[in-house]
C-alpha cells in the first residue's frame, strides 16, 4: 500500500465531508415559499440508500485486501446519496414551522454525524493490520442504519411535531406529579420516631447513617398539617393540568382531519403558540411543585396558580381560532379553574391564620 493511497483517501474525504457541512447549513435557512414542498417520503427513500451503501463501505473491509480505488468510488457513491438527502430534507421544510423544521434538522444531523464516524474510522483503519481497527466498523455502520431508520419515525407535519413535544410537556408534567404525591406529613406517632441514643447505638455500631444521609431521606416527609393539605390540593391541580394537556393533544389531533388548513401560515403560527403556552404550564407545575417542599411559599405557589389560570385561558382562544374541538377543552379548563381556586382559598386562609396572631402581638404592644 503507497503513502500516497492513503493520502488521497484522505483527501477525498475531507473535500466530501467539507460539501455536506456546506449544504447542512442550508437547513438552518427558511426555503422560500416558492420553493416546490418536498414529500417526507422521497427522504426515507433516499435514506434507505444511504444505509445501503453503509452496509457496502463495512462488506469492503471484511475482503482480505480492498483496493483504495475501490473504497474511494464507495465513498463518492456514499456521500452523493448524502448531499441527497440534505437538499431533499430542505425541501421537505418548506411551509414548517419552528418545531417541526428542529425535528428534521435534528434528523438529518444524526445521519450526518453518524456517517461522518464511519468514514473517518474507514480512511484511517485502511490498509491497518490491527484487528481492532477492523472491528470497530460493524458497530459503526450499526449506527448509520439506525440514523436512517429513525427518518421513519421523524415527524412529517408540523401537527405531528408538535403534538410530540406537547407529549414530552405531559411526561414531565406526570413525573413532577408523581414526586408530588411522595410528599408526606411529619410523623405524629412518638414510637415511629427514632431517639438521639438509638441513632447514636446504630452509628457506633458502624451502621453507616449520616446525618446527612437522614435529612436527604426525610426530604419532603416533615409537612405540617396544614403544608400537607396545601400539597393535597396542589396535587389536585396537577392532576387536572394533565388532563388538560391531554384533551389539547386530542384536539390537536383531531385538526389532522381538516387537511391543510392548519399547515398554512396562520395555523403554523396557532400551533406554535399553543406549543409555548403548554411549554409555558409545565414549568410552572415545576415551580409549582418546587414550592411545596417545607417551608411552603404561599405566595409563589399562588402566583403559580394565576399564570396557570392565565396560559389555558389563551390556550382555549387560540384553539378556537383554528377552529378545533372546544367543547371537551373548555370543559378540562373548567375542572381545572376549580381546583385552583380550591388552592389559593386554601392558602388565603392559612395566610389569614398566621397574621392574625401577629395583628394581635401588635396590638398588645401598643
Amino acid at each position: 500500500m503507497g503513502k500516497t493511497e492513503v493520502e488521497r483517501l484522505h483527501q477525498s474525504l475531507g473535500t466530501h465531508m467539507s460539501n455536506i457541512h456546506e449544504t447542512l447549513q442550508i437547513l438552518d435557512q427558511k426555503p422560500v415559499s416558492s420553493l416546490q414542498k418536498v414529500s417526507w417520503d422521497e427522504a426515507i427513500k433516499i435514506g434507505e440508500q444511504v444505509s445501503k451503501h453503509a452496509t457496502t463501505a463495512g462488506m469492503l473491509f471484511t475482503e482480505v485486501q480492498t483496493e483504495a480505488k475501490a473504497l474511494e468510488e464507495n465513498m463518492g457513491v456514499y456521500f452523493n446519496a448524502l448531499q441527497g438527502l440534505l437538499l431533499l430534507a430542505y425541501g421537505s421544510t418548506v411551509g414548517a414551522g419552528p418545531t417541526l423544521s428542529s425535528s428534521i434538522h435534528a434528523s438529518i444531523k444524526n445521519v450526518v454525524d453518524c456517517s461522518f464516524k464511519l468514514w473517518c474510522e474507514c480512511v484511517s483503519s485502511y490498509g491497518s493490520q490491527k484487528e481492532e481497527q477492523k472491528h470497530a466498523i460493524p458497530p459503526l455502520v450499526g449506527t448509520v442504519w439506525d440514523a436512517c431508520s429513525a427518518l421513519k419515525k421523524t415527524p412529517a407535519t408540523n401537527i405531528t411535531a408538535m403534538g410530540r413535544e406537547m407529549t414530552r410537556v405531559a411526561v414531565s408534567i406526570k413525573d413532577v406529579l408523581r414526586e408530588m404525591k411522595e410528599l408526606e406529613p411529619s410523623p405524629s406517632d412518638p414510637t415511629n420516631e427514632v431517639s438521639e441514643s438509638d441513632k447514636g447505638e446504630g452509628q457506633a455500631h458502624g451502621s453507616g447513617i449520616s446525618d446527612d444521609d437522614d435529612n436527604d431521606n426525610d426530604l419532603g416527609k416533615d409537612l405540617s398539617p396544614e403544608e400537607m393539605k396545601v400539597a393535597q390540593l396542589a396535587i389536585g391541580v396537577v392532576s387536572e393540568v394533565v388532563n388538560v394537556v391531554k384533551e389539547l393533544i386530542r384536539s390537536i389531533t383531531g385538526l389532522l382531519k381538516k387537511g391543510g388548513l392548519v399547515e398554512e401560515k396562520d395555523g403554523v403560527e396557532s400551533l406554535e403558540e399553543l406549543l409555548t403556552l403548554c411549554r409555558g404550564v409545565g414549568v410552572l407545575v415545576d415551580e409549582l411543585g418546587a414550592c411545596l417542599y417545607p417551608p411552603q411559599e404561599y405566595s409563589a405557589i399562588k402566583k403559580a396558580c394565576e399564570d396557570i389560570s392565565s396560559r389555558t385561558d389563551d390556550m382555549e382562544k387560540v384553539l378556537g381560532s383554528l377552529n378545533g374541538s372546544v367543547e371537551a377543552f373548555s370543559q378540562c379548563c373548567k375542572s381545572l379553574k376549580k381546583a385552583l381556586d380550591l388552592l389559593v382559598s386554601e392558602i388565603s386562609n392559612s395566610t389569614a391564620a398566621d397574621i392574625e396572631p401577629q395583628m394581635q402581638n401588635l396590638a398588645v404592644g401598643n
